[in-house]
């Protein structure tokens, strides 16, 4: 039987670029490497009933005196790759640089984040191609339920140390200088009258209300992919589940940077 692998989509947990992503990685069914094509609408009808204006307005680039330094203009969406992933490179390391896809990088990010609270996350979609390595679980006396053993975890530990130590500050200026490009991105999706950075707050409060589960995480095998065995925890959406499944210690670090950066993230509106 083929052996599940891990596919890892950061910034999401800061798609801030976190998503950065914020956010996570998903790693319950096997991985191919997603097609290269443009990610189609994940929007559900009813629900781009936007307000009048956006609830948490990002100020402009270079209209606030924080930002000083003179901004080179950006390039148009469809020819932003290679821009945007290299300034990702640096701010979070080569390393997870290398595990972003190539092409339509932030349409990839704008869908995956806007997925997050909903039961599935497409593999077209996700921005990052797969963590080397297999699920790791016990059987349990022949009864059909497994056990997620928690040297899975530990799997994580790089890439959530990225995500963690980045400088948030830059992540933030790197966020506002390609908003732009979200922003595009996000009504290219179906929500011409959305706002994403009022998406991506409550993506981040999604994740944030995420359940706290202790080990040992029982799961089932039903067909070819691994499920949860507590029907509740099945339930969860998508961005949830991943937070379950990275572990409690990364749930907790992720947890406290998903707050740091949505308290610059909503800053402005905040403040006033």
């Amino acid at each position: 039987m083929q052996p599940q692998r891990d596919t890892p989509w950061t910034l999401i947990l800061i798609a801030a670029a976190v998503v950065a992503v914020l956010a996570g990685w998903y790693f319950w069914q096997p991985a191919p490497q997603p097609a290269a094509e443009v990610p189609v609408s994940t929007a559900v009808p009813g629900l781009d009933d936007a307000p009048a204006g956006p609830q948490h307005p990002l100020p402009e680039p270079g209209d606030d005196s924080d930002i000083e330094r003179e901004l080179v203009p950006l390039p148009a969406l469809s020819d932003s790759d290679q821009y945007f992933k290299l300034e990702l490179s640096t701010l979070f390391g080569p390393a997870l640089a290398d595990a972003l896809i190539s092409s339509a990088l932030i349409e990839r990010l704008v869908a995956t984040i806007d997925s997050l609270t909903r039961a599935q996350l497409a593999e077209r979609i996700r921005p990052m191609s797969a963590l080397p390595g297999q699920l790791e679980v016990a059987g349990q006396d022949g009864s059909g339920d497994y056990l997620l053993l928690s040297d899975n975890y530990a799997r994580y530990d790089a890439l959530v140390e990225q995500v963690t130590t980045a400088n948030l500050d830059e992540v933030m200026d790197l966020y506002r200088r390609y908003y732009p490009l979200f922003q595009k991105a996000y009504v290219g999706l179906g929500y011409p009258n959305g706002y994403f950075n009022d998406r991506l707050v409550e993506v981040i409060d999604h994740l944030l209300a995420t359940p706290e589960v202790s080990d040992p995480i029982v799961l089932v095998r039903p067909h070819v992919l691994y499920e949860f065995a507590d029907e509740e925890l099945e339930s969860l959406s998508s961005g949830q589940k991943m937070l379950i499944r990275i572990g409690p210690q990364h749930r907790a670090a992720i947890k406290e940077t998903l707050i740091r950066f949505r308290t610059l993230v909503t800053s402005r509106t905040e403040s006033l």
